[in-house]
């Protein structure tokens, strides 16, 4: 699991962007990669995974 910060969350739209704590890299997530509801800026954990424009983020949940 990787951890890292919610950079922003468009419940909206279903999607936001979370920062990797080690690479710094951001990773799309789409709200079907929720386990959790997200806000911006809270910490969260993370697996990451191939989507169709490269990874994404899965398995988001608040820590």
């Amino acid at each position: 699991m990787r951890e890292g910060k919610i950079k922003f969350f468009r419940e909206s739209k279903g999607f936001g962007f979370v920062i990797d704590d080690d690479t710094k890299k951001e990773h799309f997530v789409h709200i079907s990669g929720l386990i959790d509801a997200v806000k911006s800026n809270e910490r969260v954990s993370f697996e990451l995974e191939k989507g169709k424009r490269g990874l994404m983020a899965v398995k988001v949940r608040l820590i």
